[in-house]
């Protein structure tokens, strides 16, 4: 007798790719070390630590009792109104804690949000190279993730009339990221603008994710004006990581801006994902938005010398070109026509212990590049590029 089919899985699940930087950093494994120690510019993680003042604010909140009960659904309201406070200011707009969720980090901000916007048969335009996590995502629910090319001539800054003509019926948000991840370009405000307004007059929704709005370079001003509009509520909905400018990104914290009747519905999801935001980390970030400011901001100057650094130590490298660099990522072309970008890779870490991420991780078009985490790593170890680099061929 034959045994019975398997039970079978969600199908849009088990199409979904999986995660891709293990890959590359299982190809590390065979590095034995000639070159010195490992240069891991694979995955963007905070190079230091936090202050140690913000990890006793998160002993002393570990310690509460009433921190291991259940929370607000969309978070502990001292983090909600920090958090509201500091968006506020930064953006020139009056922002209400109503109007923020806490999140378990910023995917999870994502991925909420694409369920509140769109359903399974809808599409979504992600700017493209795109955040893995983010095509992933859409993947699983069933939404198409539409890619919406960008030009590295333009340093890879997405053009509004490209993306109008991607939008159809079926189309509910489009998804910027800035200072992005993976290339690194800062979006000018205008561009925002121009953006906001399409998605206004489409009447879909523009996602804005700003991770890495915290390290903007010196003289940036405001990232965009789009919270001072009376309307913004309508269609836009902000996206925030706590994890990178506080160094805490196993904290698993993040944030949503959005309207409150936005939230409303956004809460019911995750009520039944989270229930409420782990407590500790809350209090201690509440805190640290103000107490940990001058840290932050020596922490800012130091990824964007770090990107300025990784700009110089390239320039003198034949072939290998920078398209675009800001905030913790760089984004090159290799000098190496034809070759897939995962073998330049595979070789680079096996040969030179330089470990980076193949462009196709990012999305259609993109074997003849590579994705640079600068911040992972410190300044010194950036210098030891060129020489690693120097004479690689294939």
């Amino acid at each position: 007798m034959s045994s019975p089919s398997p039970v079978s899985l969600n199908p849009d699940l088990i199409d979904t790719a999986p995660p891709p930087i293990p890959e590359a950093q299982g190809w590390a494994r065979a590095y034995d070390g000639r070159r010195g120690p490992l240069i891991d510019l694979s995955q963007a993680v905070p190079g230091a630590p936090p202050p140690a003042a913000l990890l006793e604010r998160l002993a002393e909140a570990a310690g509460r009792p009433d921190q291991t009960r259940y929370g607000a659904i969309t978070g502990d309201l001292a983090l909600r109104e920090a958090y509201a406070a500091e968006t506020s200011a930064f953006y020139g707009a009056p922002i209400s804690p109503q109007e923020i969720a806490i999140t378990a980090g910023c995917n999870q901000a994502y991925v909420v949000t694409m369920m509140a916007v769109a359903r399974a048969g809808d599409n979504v335009l992600l700017p493209t190279p795109w955040y893995f996590n983010h095509e992933m995502t859409l993947n699983m629910l069933g939404v198409e993730p539409r890619p919406l090319p960008c030009d590295p001539e333009q340093a890879f800054v997405p053009d509004v009339a490209v993306a109008e003509s991607l939008i159809d019926e079926r189309t509910r948000a489009i998804v910027l990221v800035t200072p992005n991840n993976p290339t690194g370009a800062v979006y000018p405000p205008s561009t925002i603008a121009a953006f906001a307004a399409l998605c206004r007059r489409r009447r879909i929704w523009l996602v804005l994710d700003e991770t890495y709005r915290d390290f903007l370079p010196d003289g940036a001003g405001r990232s965009h004006e789009l919270f001072a509009a009376s309307d913004w509520r309508d269609s836009l909905i902000g996206l925030y990581s706590f994890s990178k400018a506080y160094a805490v990104p196993g904290w698993r914290l993040g944030a949503i801006t959005a309207g409150e009747a936005v939230l409303a519905q956004i809460g019911k999801v995750l009520d039944c994902i989270q229930i409420s935001p782990v407590r500790a980390g809350q209090g201690a970030i509440a805190w640290g938005i103000d107490g940990i400011r001058a840290w932050r901001e020596a922490n800012r100057a130091e990824i964007n010398a770090r990107a300025e650094l990784f700009r110089q130590t390239m320039a003198p490298l034949n072939g290998w070109n920078v398209l675009a660099a800001g905030a913790y990522f760089a984004y090159l072309a290799h000098p190496f026509e034809g070759v897939p970008a995962a073998e330049v890779v595979r070789r680079l870490v096996q040969e030179r212990g330089v470990l980076a991420l193949p462009g196709p991780y990012f999305g259609p078009g993109q074997e003849r590049h590579l994705r640079i985490a600068i911040a992972n790593v410190g300044a010194d170890r950036l210098g030891e590029l060129g020489d690693r680099l120097k004479g690689f061929a294939l």
